[in-house]
């Protein structure tokens, strides 16, 4: 497989995890503590987030982000795990030996 057609393929599993957020999501305790409101406001931008830029997203994965939101800059972050959680995947193109945590903070926690 080819560096573009795996960065590609990488993409498209990262770009169906951002659209279902759930279990696989980790929210910054932070968030939490800007309201309910707030929290669901940067989850639906991270579900809609489409401005990758060559700096944020050199490999073209579609696995980072960050935005404004109210007055504060939020952050994701997508990492690759073998199925254990114990390390890091030994395929991250590949979803039968890959799972994916997507971490969602304010920036200043970073």
């Amino acid at each position: 497989m080819s560096d573009e057609t795996r960065a590609a393929a990488i993409a498209a599993l990262n770009d169906s995890h951002r659209a279902s957020p759930g279990a696989a999501w980790t929210l910054g305790r932070r968030l939490y503590d800007l309201g309910e409101a707030f929290v669901a406001k940067a989850v639906a931008a991270v579900v809609g987030f489409d401005a990758f830029t060559e700096g944020d997203d050199p490999y073209g994965e579609r696995d980072f982000g960050a935005f404004d939101l109210e007055g504060q800059r939020v952050m994701w972050k997508i990492d690759y795990y073998d199925l254990d959680l114990c390390g890091g995947s030994p395929d991250p193109a590949n979803p039968a030996v890959t799972r994916r945590v997507l971490t969602l903070i304010l920036a200043e926690d970073y």
